[in-house]
């Protein structure tokens, strides 16, 4: 049975639950995430979940899909860190990635930039899996590395480390629904 939520000590227990959703990049805790448009969908999807009964089909499938999508989120993460591993930004390579919501564009002006190379890195590497759609969280992480002067060999490498798939091998494409 459901108790109604007016004991003011309810909330106590939820307070860790809710540290846990602010998870929504890619680890429980981590307070890198940023309120991006891919950070509202995955929130979404944990509260939708979390309103189901943990033994319904629909429970299982949405937990299934939010651990599905931290999981690209991390793979995604690992190949970038990869990369500025081999450029040599070892050290720096956690900070080049943590994105707040305090994170800014160092200059608007490298905006356009920054957009025109990752938009590159989706078309013409593999760094990013074929659903992933563009995320704000790696144009800054972009406008960082134009900042040091290693977007253009961060590009470069991605391209020999993720080259894309020959057309003919396009796994996702026969999946799309066709567009009207």
């Amino acid at each position: 049975p459901h108790c109604s939520n007016n004991n003011p000590y309810a909330s106590f227990g939820a307070t860790l639950a809710r540290d846990e959703e602010q998870n929504l990049w890619s680890t429980p805790h981590d307070v890198t995430h940023t309120e991006a448009d891919d950070d509202r969908v995955l929130y979404n999807m944990i509260v939708v979940r979390n309103q189901l009964d943990k033994d319904s089909e629909e429970w299982q499938k949405l937990n299934y899909d939010i651990y599905t999508l931290r999981q690209t989120r991390k793979e995604v993460r690992s190949r970038w860190k990869h990369i500025l591993d081999d450029l040599g930004f070892q050290k720096e390579a956690d900070s080049l990635l943590s994105v707040t919501k305090l994170s800014i564009i160092s200059d608007s002006q490298n905006m356009g930039k920054a957009r025109d190379i990752l938009l590159k890195l989706s078309e013409e590497t593999n760094i990013f899996p074929t659903s992933w759609e563009l995320s704000e969280r790696y144009l800054f992480v972009v406008d960082r590395l134009i900042a040091l002067d290693a977007a253009d060999e961060f590009f470069k490498m991605a391209s020999v480390v993720y080259p894309k798939r020959p057309s003919g091998e396009r796994v996702d494409d026969s999946q799309k629904a066709p567009q009207c």
